[in-house]
């Protein structure tokens, strides 16, 4: 593609050089270009990422032949000045990918808890009953059957729009997508012309990045404020919303789309009755906007309920009739890293789950306490460089549920890992019942040697990671895998 097909496409402040230059490919990571490629050069946002400015030599060194910059550079090569790099890069990787996202049915969920759970719950019901399923998260990409890993969850516009082209090259009719509060302020998502916009629920988390709760929900809502404001029946938008969130009419104003409403205690279109919850799983009416029938879920938990909802209520939009849906959910299994049972033959339960926020921390633990017949261990910690208010929330919440806490390191980066566990400290000032472990290894040892029959181990915070986030290197690391290997050397 030729630098001045792009240079059409929105407001560019002047060029420089030869604009017929055909370019390769897009980055804005000057250690990820090839030769031919054209090199983004985004501003720096709020320490998270550095300005990319500062590595156009190294990208020009690497192979970069043409540069996007908000400011001037002193190299010769060509150059487009905008006002926006940002913006430009989202605008440049839709038209360079032929903007796939127009070819497919898009799906993206929002919400501080149950995110991947309701991505896997809507990609199950669509793949059976016959679509091309594709699946962006936290867990990595998924390509009907073929899961490809990455390095974060929304991804960055070159990559996410590179992948929203492999899948529809694959047929894909629908690709469901996580869609995170950083990718939502970062314009990562911006090109993503989104059919449905799902909503799970909103507590504390990231405030370390947005600063307060309230601009934290206002970013949340820009999945929902862009989902267009035409009523075109061949291109007919849905927003889902959770019913029992207090932030449900703050984002229906947001939107000028349909709203469909799913929930528990109030009135919503979908919603569920007569729940009935244990170890083993969850089983519920549906009653919905066409219809009622009978729910079995092999998942724990009254989130889990909500999560299920939200995935009925996008299944319902799509035309995909109850009984399919009711097939697919008594079928579906655990989700990695969520609430995942690790089973040895032990006469306790051991549990693995992604819980790193307050309410989802608080989501776990009570639901385990419901079915628990003997202590509940649990061991956890708080990740470094990230919001440190809810260290000793989440510190008074293990206390509060647990007859034994171990705090530990979860993903320290640039922390000392004593202070974050101090932090957590503050809120179980009240407990002799909690030691602190530094070594997350040693506190699971010590938390499953612990336990006996009945017993129920959490090992919350990681879930499906495979790796820890150090000062000066990350490292291999599976919460599952070290379980594993202590209960088989449990005597």
């Amino acid at each position: 593609m030729k630098l001045k097909e792009i240079a059409d496409l929105f407001m560019v402040k002047k060029t420089v050089g030869d604009m017929n230059v055909e370019f390769t490919g897009i980055q804005m990571d000057s250690r990820k270009i090839e030769k031919g490629n054209l090199f983004i050069c985004v501003p720096a946002i709020r320490g998270f990422l550095a300005d990319r400015h500062l590595y156009a030599e190294d990208a020009v060194r690497n192979g970069a032949i043409a540069l996007i910059v908000e400011r001037d550079i002193d190299i010769d090569i060509p150059k487009i000045f905008v006002q926006d790099a940002r913006h430009a890069m989202s605008v440049i990787a839709s038209h360079f990918y032929s903007y796939p996202s127009n070819e497919m049915r898009l799906i993206g969920i929002t919400g501080t808890n149950g995110k991947t759970t309701t991505s896997y719950i809507i990609e199950k019901i669509l793949a059976d009953y016959g679509s091309k399923t594709g699946l962006m998260g936290n867990n990595g990409m998924k390509i009907n059957n073929h899961l490809y890993p990455t390095d974060i969850n929304t991804q960055e516009p070159p990559i996410l729009q590179r992948n929203l082209r492999k899948m529809r090259d694959c047929k894909t009719d629908y690709c469901v997508m996580e869609v995170t509060s950083q990718g939502l302020d970062m314009g990562r998502v911006l090109g993503c012309n989104f059919r449905t916009a799902v909503f799970t629920n909103l507590t504390q988390d990231h405030l370390d990045y947005h600063g307060t709760i309230e601009e934290y929900r206002k970013t949340k809502g820009l999945l929902f404020s862009r989902l267009g404001n035409t009523f075109l029946p061949e291109d007919k938008k849905y927003v889902v919303l959770n019913a029992d969130d207090p932030s449900i009419e703050y984002f229906r104003k947001l939107t000028s789309t349909e709203v469909i409403t799913y929930g528990i205690n109030n009135k919503s279109d979908v919603s569920a009755k007569n729940i009935i919850m244990s170890p083993r799983g969850i089983r519920f009416l549906l009653t919905s906007f066409i219809g009622e029938i009978e729910i079995r879920l092999n998942l724990v938990g009254k989130f889990n309920v909500y999560n299920a909802l939200a995935g009925i209520t996008s299944s319902l939009i799509e035309g995909i009739p109850l009984e399919s849906i009711r097939n697919s959910l008594s079928d579906l299994k655990s989700i990695g890293g969520r609430m995942e049972i690790i089973d040895e033959g032990q006469d306790f339960l051991v549990l693995v789950d992604y819980a790193h926020s307050p309410d989802a921390l608080e989501n776990v633990l009570t639901t385990i306490k419901e079915f628990s017949n003997g202590k509940v261990i649990t061991v956890f910690g708080c990740g470094g460089d990230r919001d440190v208010t809810k260290r000793p929330i989440m510190g008074e919440i293990a206390n509060r549920y647990s007859d034994f806490v171990f705090v530990t390191s979860d993903n320290p980066r640039s922390e000392d890992p004593i202070i974050i566990m101090k932090d957590i400290e503050k809120g179980m000032k009240s407990s002799s019942h909690y030691q602190l472990v530094v070594n997350r290894e040693e506190a699971i040892k010590k938390a499953i040697n612990m336990a006996s029959s009945n017993d129920v181990v959490l090992i919350a915070g990681k879930g499906h990671e495979t790796y820890q986030i150090l000062k000066d290197k990350t490292i291999h690391f599976d919460d599952k895998i070290i379980a594993k290997k202590t209960l088989l050397k449990k005597e």
